[in-house]
Formats: C-alpha cells, structure tokens, sequence
C-alpha cells in the first residue's frame, strides 16, 4: 500500500507539473475565445528490425556488393560469404516496382534535389506543390548523402539516399527511391565507393539469380566488434 501512495502521490505531482508547463506555453486564441494550447506532436520511432545490424548473411556475392531487398525492406553491404551489415530502408514508388543491376555512378554529400517533373504535377494534384529545385540541406528530401544509380554508364534516375522522416523506414512511400535514415546513409557512403554493384531485387526479377540468405544477428561481433 505506501508504495501504492508513493506512486499516486508522484503521479499527481506529474500531473501538477504538466498542468503547470502547459499553461506557461503560448496560446493562440480560438474562434470561440478559447485558448488553444499549440503542442508538438512526438516524435515516431524506427522499428527495432530496421535499425543497423551486423548479421550472418550466407551469400556468393564479393564483399562490397551491396543487396536490397525491397520485399523485407532491408539493404545489405556484403562483408564475406558469412557477414554483411544490414540497414533499414524505405521503398518509394519508384524502387519500389524495380529490379535490376547497377553500380553506383557518382555520389554527393548533402545532395540538391530536381523533383521529376511527373511528380511535381502527381503532387500538385494532391494539393502539395513542390520546388522545381531546391539546395541541399538538412530540410532537403534527400538527406545527408545520395549514391546516384547507373547501367551502362547512364543514370538511371534510381537513388540510395537519406531522408528528413526517418520513420518512413520499413515502409512504402510514395515517392523516393532507396531512402535510408541519414546516420545510416553516412556509414554506408563511407564504405561504398563509386563502381560498386548494386543489386536490387523486387518485381519481375531483372536482378537474375541472387542467392542470400539472411541468418541473423551476428551476436559475437555486435558484442565484440570486428
């Protein structure tokens, strides 16, 4: 029982305090001369799953290749026939009904975006009007860093980037390629340079014949490093 009053007791002083900071805050008056207390939504987490991992990946690819899997929403760095790191990703409407094999043909820090056109008139007729460009920067839909996709040494519009809503990891979006939280999008720049191979396996399997399987946490070097 004192436990039980200790705990309602600081339940009441919370409440108190909370009462108290909420009437500190500035008001906006409402239609109706109520005052309207302006709170900031929380904010969203990513799932457990999708933050960075180091797995046991069994799989033929060379260390440095990179695997998306845009099914499970996953990207894997190879590291050996038994290690890769695993990162969580979020699917645009592009990636997201794409396959194929690509490298990557040139990357940038802090990237500019140039919405494509088709966009800018999909968004306008939702009511969302988007910048024919915009500068590269912390509010810029494509993050920290972006790995820019090409075949045959043209770009294929498809991007690994980071993004400015990091809970859309693990989801489909619609719009955005690869998008990556930008801590994530950072490690992975680091470590993939420019030339290395891209598969990315989704609908109509144009990536050929991959073979990978996912084993799970590699608990002995997220423990120990290495």
């Amino acid at each position: 029982m004192l436990k039980f009053a200790t705990a309602f007791a600081a339940a009441g002083l919370l409440v108190s305090s909370m009462s108290a900071s909420v009437s500190a805050q500035p008001t906006t008056p409402a239609h109706d001369g109520a005052p309207v207390v302006r709170v900031a939504s929380p904010p969203k987490s990513v799932k457990p799953q999708f933050k960075r991992q180091r797995v046991h990946l069994v799989t033929n690819e060379a260390p440095g290749t990179i695997i998306i899997d845009t099914n499970n929403k996953f990207l894997y760095l190879v590291e050996s026939k038994n290690r890769a790191t695993r990162y969580g990703i979020g699917v645009g409407r592009e990636g997201f009904g794409w396959s194929g094999v690509v490298k990557i043909g040139r990357k940038a820090e802090w990237p500019t975006w140039t919405p494509p056109a088709e966009m800018r008139v999909r968004e306008a007729a939702k009511g969302h009007i988007i910048p024919a460009f915009q500068e590269g920067g912390e509010d810029n839909p494509l993050g920290a860093r972006a790995m820019y996709l090409y075949k045959g040494g043209r770009d294929t519009i498809f991007r690994i980037h980071g993004t400015t809503q990091p809970w859309t990891i693990g989801l489909n979006m619609s719009s955005g390629c690869i998008r990556m939280m930008n801590k994530d999008v950072i490690d992975l720049y680091d470590r993939a340079p420019v030339g290395t191979k891209v598969i990315v396996i989704g609908p109509g399997n144009k990536q050929g014949e991959v073979s990978f399987e996912d084993r799970g946490i590699d608990v002995l070097r997220t423990l120990f490093g290495g």
